[in-house]
Order: C-alpha cells, then sequence, then structure tokens
C-alpha cells in the first residue's frame, strides 16, 4: 500500500532529531554521510517526502496507531546514496500519517 503523499513529516524531527547530534540513537552522523547537515534541512524534507512514492509495509498496531516501514535510497546533497529504512504511524485517534523516524537498511 501507499501512504498518503500529504503525511506529516514535522519540521523539528528534521532539524532537532535526524540533524542534531544526540547523545542517544544519533542519527547526525549517518545522516551528514550524503551531506546533510542543518543547512540542508529542506532538502532531506524533500527527499523523504519522495520515499512515499513506494510501497509501505505494515509493520504493526500500537495503542496510538498503525506503523508503516518504507525502504528506500536518499540522494544526499553531496551526491552519495543513503539505503534507508523510514518509519511512518497513522495516528489511530486523527488518522494523519506521520513520519517517524529513519535508520540506516543494513539489508
Amino acid at each position: 500500500m501507499k501512504l498518503p503523499a500529504d503525511s506529516e513529516i514535522a519540521r523539528e524531527k528534521i532539524t532537532r532529531y535526524l540533524l542534531t547530534l544526540r547523545t542517544e540513537d544519533d542519527k547526525s552522523h549517518f545522516i551528514a554521510m550524503a551531506g546533510y547537515t542543518l543547512a540542508h534541512a529542506d532538502k532531506l524534507l524533500e527527499d523523504l517526502r519522495g520515499l512515499l512514492a513506494k510501497e509501505a509495509e505494515f509493520i504493526e498496531s500500537t495503542e496510538y496507531g498503525d506503523k508503516y516501514r518504507i525502504c528506500g535510497t536518499l540522494t544526499g546533497p553531496n551526491g552519495r546514496m543513503l539505503r534507508v529504512v523510514s518509519i511512518w504511524m497513522t495516528e489511530e485517534a486523527v488518522g494523519r500519517t506521520k513520519f517517524v523516524t529513519l535508520y540506516p537498511d543494513k539489508t
């Protein structure tokens, strides 16, 4: 199935989570390999939105909603490609789909 093209990707999730060095569950080093920095937050947001054109795989139902996985490739500002797994959730309370996280696709 495909998730809605207008699924929510919170800018704060990009700028304060993916692109910011964190002591736990850091994603910034992985993302930086493709040249994504805070200066390229809009590019990362656009590239994540591009993943929505791919098929989503249902993962599980939680108390908050249904979770889905979309695997794909992001091509960063420096031209390097990153294989990623992105996680999305359709919130049960409001029916809105939103971006949750991503991590390296090690398959």
